[in-house]
């Protein structure tokens, strides 16, 4: 049964970084699920997080909600097997999703796990039908490997139907200029009509950025109205005894 969370006020269209980074502070935990039959079927937007393990995806997210633990790194990479859901939204309300898929890549993870795991990603990827943006977390000190490759092929498709998607290269401090420029070129030229960013979780590089895109990923005008159309479906049977 689809659940519908008890919509957000509406929002302004164009927002500044301020509020951008105050409805991401927001972020509380809504569920996590080992596989997909267990995700609960949302009406409203969500954006998922994927990357190799160590490419600092749970660093990313804590920072962009300004949180210190929202999303959890296992002292042993790859560890870790389970979708885990965020909720966003001011006053209690939902208005959006963030999905915290695991790490992949990891060498210390037997054979079998990761098949399992590549599957249910994959799934994941092409059949979330609220899934509104991607964001592939690279280290571009090692640049886009084959797994991010096999990534980016599965949700082309989808990509090229409207969904968001952002190549973030993570840990840009540890670059210089001229080797960030280099890794961001690239990275655009592989983003198969997405986008792509510079971030730094140390030096608050590119947070008001991603910050404002993430929230128009998700408050689009088609986005609202399609959460506001299934919260008003929902009504009567919220008023029944």
């Amino acid at each position: 049964m689809t659940q519908h969370p008890t919509p957000a006020p509406a929002a302004p269209d164009s927002p500044d970084p301020k509020m951008a980074h105050g409805w991401l502070h927001t972020a509380r935990f809504l569920t996590t699920a080992p596989q997909l039959q267990h995700l609960p079927q949302l009406a409203v937007p969500e954006v998922a997080f994927v990357g190799r393990s160590n490419a600092g995806k749970s660093t990313c997210i804590n920072t962009l909600t300004q949180q210190k633990r929202l999303a959890f790194a296992s002292k042993t990479p790859g560890r870790t097997q389970s979708i885990n859901l965020f909720a966003l939204g001011k006053q209690g309300a939902t208005d959006a999703v963030l999905a915290d898929l695991p790490g992949y890549g990891y060498a210390a993870v037997p054979r079998e796990a990761k098949l399992r795991w590549q599957r249910v990603m994959g799934n994941y990827l092409l059949t979330r039908e609220n899934l509104r943006g991607v964001v592939l977390l690279i280290d571009p000190r090692l640049g886009m490997t084959e797994l991010d490759e096999i990534l980016l092929e599965v949700i082309r498709p989808r990509v090229e139907e409207g969904l968001k998607f952002l190549v973030l290269l993570t840990k840009a401090d540890k670059l210089n200029h001229a080797e960030a420029q280099k890794a961001l070129s690239i990275a655009r030229l592989q983003s198969g009509g997405g986008e792509a960013r510079l971030f730094s979780a140390l030096k608050k590089q590119g947070l008001d950025e991603v910050a404002l895109m993430l929230w128009r990923w998700t408050h689009d005008g088609k986005a609202v109205q399609a959460a506001a159309d299934a919260s008003s479906e929902e009504a009567p049977d919220q008023s029944r005894p």
